[in-house]
């Protein structure tokens, strides 16, 4: 499975959170096809902006709160950002980021931290402002969202409304479930 640098990060970031157990360098690079050093520089990129990453004895282990966090690929129109939004939040969901797979720049994410139908108004006002357009119009409306939420149960509500919507894009990878682990 060869794949970006940025991309492989992401990627190394969303098997540490789901991994019950540390992972080591020499694992993470047969899984992603490259050499032990080249995991050890992308550690390295991520501990820079992931401090609860840390390097054990027996691997590379992400720590962090028990929330629970689903990655989505979704696609809709500018008008339907809103809708998209709030029905995320309604359901008890976070919009922690939204990002894009462009096909020359690779992965482009900016945090977003949308909590409440506050910040999605905020957000909406900012975007009708005429200062930027949504991340999403340089790929055709194709993005995706991390989501955080107290349950399974929650984010499985949020993917309900997201499909029945019409903005769910069904994919092998996608939506990604992962879970922070604590160790002691």
């Amino acid at each position: 499975m060869r794949s970006g640098g940025e991309t492989r990060r992401n990627r190394i970031l969303e098997l540490l959170a789901a991994s019950a157990e540390p992972v080591s360098g020499s694992q993470l690079a047969q899984k992603f096809e490259v050499s032990r050093q080249v995991i050890v520089q992308d550690i390295a990129l991520l501990k820079a902006t992931h401090p609860a990453l840390l390097s054990t004895s027996s691997g590379y282990v992400l720590m962090g709160a028990s929330e629970k966090r689903r990655v989505y690929k979704v696609k809709h129109t500018d008008e339907q950002t809103e809708d998209e939004l709030t029905c995320i939040v309604d359901a008890g969901g976070t919009v922690l980021d939204v990002y894009v797979e462009h096909k020359v720049y690779g992965t482009i994410r900016a945090p977003l931290n949308i909590k409440s139908r506050l910040d999605v108004q905020n957000f909406m006002a900012d975007m009708r402002s005429g200062v930027s357009t949504p991340l999403k119009n340089i790929t055709f409306g194709y993005h995706y969202h991390t989501i955080e939420a107290r349950s399974v149960a929650v984010l499985d509500a949020i993917e309900s409304q997201l499909k029945k919507r019409g903005y769910l894009i069904e994919t092998q990878d996608a939506p990604v479930i992962y879970e922070a682990k604590k160790y002691s």
